[in-house]
């Protein structure tokens, strides 16, 4: 397709942080491609802040509304005041397809593999599930019917604002940690999306990580408070609860001030990579979870992940649990938190 000098392109990806962080890049390289087109992204209310005030992107239109998708004809009429030229769906659901071809969108880009894939006029053919690349490649190839082919993967960057700067201190400072400590933020929860560490491993390792000098925090959504403070308590005081009470920017800006963040494979691993601190993820050995599709965008990073072999449930074969997590130990992770701190040139 041969871009109009005033197009007007929409990216859409309704689904969780991470994926929407792994999806910042193709903004950026669409924008980069042909500055002067006008990029808006397509989002959830919860990751809106993810996308607001992103250079590459000009404005974004949220999705749901009080956690639920907004009416069929709300959101349509919403498309179509906007008289996008293409919209790019790195998030394919028949729903949204079935919206940018009532909206009258001319060039709807996405899979080709969808039952739903004729409503697109422009079908990619790269099959995701054989995680052979990283998810922000897979979204780049949805780039190459605008005629837009980038060599790299552009890193995506959060900024925080100082008012959230400074709510981060707030935090830090209740916590009893002083401004030079050496932060560790420890985040037990996955969402589902992923096999997860324990959160006895987790407690084990602030005890090792304290021990080492480090000031340690578990973090956690206002959900997840009963597994922050089971991690807390088992870590016997060693880890300090830090469950809710902060809006995604403030988060974010609290990850900025950690030396290191240990998470599994789930958003606040990219979020925290996208603010600049460095981060240890903790993978499954599953090939649609692996660390080579669903790994941050960062230099800053070590990535664990188990033998499935040495699994002593699955034995190298279809995974059955999270028991093969349990391989990667505490001292493990913690020598990685050592090898990042020290290569910090903060």
């Amino acid at each position: 397709m041969e871009l109009q000098q005033s197009a007007n392109i929409l990216i859409v990806r309704t689904d969780r942080m991470g994926d929407v962080i792994l999806t910042l890049p193709t903004a950026m390289a669409l924008a980069q491609c042909r500055p002067e087109i006008r990029v808006s992204m397509l989002v959830r209310d919860y990751t809106r802040p993810l996308v607001d005030d992103q250079p590459s992107v000009a404005a974004s239109l949220v999705y749901d509304a009080a956690g639920r998708n907004k009416p069929f004809g709300e959101m349509l009429a919403e498309l179509r005041r906007h008289r996008f030229d293409a919209a790019v769906v790195a998030y394919p659901r028949f729903r949204i397809a079935l919206l940018l071809r009532m909206a009258g969108i001319p060039v709807r880009i996405g899979t080709a593999y969808r039952w739903y894939s004729w409503l697109f006029n422009r079908r990619v053919r790269v099959h995701r599930k054989g995680a052979e690349q990283s998810e922000a490649s897979y979204n780049l190839s949805l780039l190459a019917p605008l005629g837009c082919a980038p060599a790299d993967i552009p890193l995506p960057r959060i900024v925080t604002g100082t008012n959230d700067a400074q709510e981060a201190e707030r935090i830090r400072a209740r916590l009893g940690i002083s401004p030079d400590a050496r932060l560790v933020v420890l985040h037990p929860g996955s969402g589902g999306s992923a096999r997860s560490w324990s959160p006895a491993n987790f407690a084990r390792l602030g005890q090792v990580l304290a021990a080492r000098g480090y000031a340690v925090v578990a973090t956690g959504s206002g959900h997840e408070k009963d597994l922050v403070e089971a991690v807390c308590a088992a870590s016997r005081g060693t880890v300090h609860p830090q469950a809710g009470g902060m809006s995604l920017r403030q988060f974010a800006a609290f990850l900025r001030t950690a030396k290191v963040c240990v998470a599994n494979s789930t958003g606040p691993l990219h979020l925290a990579a996208a603010v600049g601190a460095a981060v240890v993820g903790l993978y499954p050995p599953v090939r649609v979870m692996s660390p080579a599709r669903w790994g941050p965008l960062t230099d800053r990073k070590i990535l664990l992940v188990p033998d499935p072999v040495r699994c002593p449930r699955c034995k190298g074969g279809e995974c059955q649990g999270a028991d093969c997590m349990d391989q990667i130990t505490p001292d493990e992770v913690a020598d990685a938190v050592d090898r990042l701190d020290s290569r910090d040139p903060g």
